[in-house]
């Protein structure tokens, strides 16, 4: 293994571990700005001392702004890295970091606050080495969780030699390291429901069923559920609200569903399965999120094989089926690299965890992949 990346990742995960705690002990769900506020202030305390740092609006209205961090050097090359601070758990149900044999277990752990530490990590390392750059970058955003939208910031950093985003890692199928270079396009569909309410005791017949007409719906896009067809196609339905009353006919209604595919053109088809009316009930379809998909595997390629001999042991791309903000990336910066965090489970769930020696063999990884853009070994 390169010296260099050695010693750095070693650094790194010292002192990882008790920058991840403090950041886990933030509640940031994704939608409350004061948790995103409290996180980005806390990353921004830990950034190099020589870095501009800037506050960019949020991609989603009502949300904290994004910090966008920037580190200049006299030498050439800009790589851009990636990851956000919010998350899916609710201040509820928010757990602080607890260590339990080889886990470090918490809200956020794995999605993403390990993979945000290691960004800062690899960023301070860099930053002691500004002649092997032009510009190192760092964008947190506050929203990824839940934005409906694509990412604004995107297009500013066409031009950049490469985007690491610090989604969670994983390994290749026989042990290797890996990093996500493909992805699943991910889409929301929507499907209000408007029907006609009556008393469900005595005026049943008058009524036009909200709920059940969804729960139709639900289960005809649900046909059309094809993991292992030629598109791929996840279609799960995921939420269902209707009714006011225990009492009344429910007169509307809404249903939810996720859908993941190949490509964004395999959605069409669950879009137009979806019944316009069912016993007088009308619905009104719609996807109203949409991320693309993400295939960076041939212009990532070489830079994985020199990554491989920076760091003494096989690195390969893998895939991933769920969405991240590397895909809107990816259609800006062709080598996007993503899960370069640390491996853990259980994202999106109480027991999140990351595995604490992954701290220092994903910084080795990060590192071993920055070295090889940048030309360093």
């Amino acid at each position: 293994m390169h010296a260099w990346v050695e010693s750095e990742a070693t650094r790194i995960a010292r002192r990882a571990e008790r920058e991840l705690e403090a950041l886990v002990a933030v509640s940031s769900p994704s939608g409350d700005p004061h948790g995103a506020e409290e996180a980005v202030s806390l990353c921004a305390a830990l950034l190099p001392d020589d870095a501009d740092v800037e506050r960019v609006p949020s991609s989603t209205d009502g949300y904290a702004a994004d910090l966008l961090a920037r580190v200049h050097g006299s030498g050439s090359g800009r790589v851009l890295l990636l990851g956000h601070v919010d998350t899916v758990v609710s201040h509820d149900g928010h757990r602080p970091l607890e260590r339990k044999g080889d886990r470090l277990i918490g809200s956020g752990t794995v999605d993403m606050k390990g993979g945000v530490v290691l960004a800062l990590g690899v960023l301070d390392a860099l930053a002691a080495r500004p002649e092997d750059f032009a510009e190192m970058a760092l964008l947190l955003v506050t929203d990824e969780e839940w934005r409906v939208g694509g990412l604004q910031h995107a297009a500013r950093f066409e031009g950049f030699d490469a985007c690491l985003c610090f989604e969670a890692g994983q390994g290749g199928p026989n042990g290797e390291e890996g990093v996500v270079v493909k992805r699943k396009a991910a889409a929301t569909l929507h499907i209000r429901a408007t029907g006609v309410s009556a008393h469900s005791g005595s005026a049943p017949h008058r009524g036009r069923n909200a709920l059940l007409a969804l729960a139709e719906a639900a289960q005809r896009v649900a046909e059309l559920h094809a993991p292992a067809g030629p598109d791929r196609l996840t279609v799960v339905p995921t939420i269902i609200n209707s009714g006011e009353a225990f009492n009344v006919v429910p007169p509307s209604g809404e249903l939810f569903c996720d859908m993941r595919a190949e490509t964004s053109a395999a959605f069409e088809s669950v879009l137009a399965a979806v019944p316009r009316e069912v016993d007088g009930v009308k619905l009104e379809p719609a996807i109203v999120r949409l991320w693309p998909g993400m295939d960076a595997r041939e212009p990532t390629a070489p830079a994985l094989a020199r990554a491989s001999e920076v760091l003494g042991r096989p690195l390969i791309g893998v895939e991933r089926g769920g969405a991240s903000d590397a895909s809107h990336m990816a259609t800006v910066v062709p080598v996007t690299v993503d899960g370069l965090g640390p491996r853990g489970g259980g994202a999106h769930n109480p027991d999140e965890y990351i595995l604490t020696d992954s701290l220092r063999t994903r910084a080795e990884v990060a590192l071993a992949l920055v070295t090889a853009l940048l030309g360093m070994a």
